[in-house]
């Protein structure tokens, strides 16, 4: 059981995004299908460069009783997928939040 611990901590994560982004409308919430490419696009990225970086003998999956086991490819956990996701979806919140805390200042002048 305890290989799943990290999936379903970034799932908890995911989840907890999702909510952050519903609540103050910053990312699907204004544009669903414009965030869903954008996501998807930085998962792509992120993909190709961890795929280059095994290929290059740069990266590598580490043992751990917390990963499922379960692999997308060589070196390529599928908690890396979901990993990718939370990282490009915190990425955007964040950028949502902070254009919206910027167009309030600016507002406010």
């Amino acid at each position: 059981m305890t290989g799943f611990v990290y999936l379903a901590g970034l799932l908890v994560s995911l989840f907890g995004m999702a909510v952050l982004d519903a609540r103050f409308q910053l990312f699907f919430a204004v544009d669903r299908r414009r965030a869903s490419i954008v996501l998807a696009v930085g998962i792509i990225f992120f993909l190709v460069w961890d795929l280059a970086g095994i290929g290059l003998g740069i990266f590598f999956r580490g043992q751990t009783q917390f990963l499922t086991g379960i692999l997308l490819g060589p070196e390529l956990p599928i908690e890396e997928l979901f990993f990718l996701a939370l990282l490009c979806y915190s990425t955007m919140n964040a950028h949502g939040a902070a254009a919206r805390l910027l167009d309030r200042r600016r507002a406010a002048r």
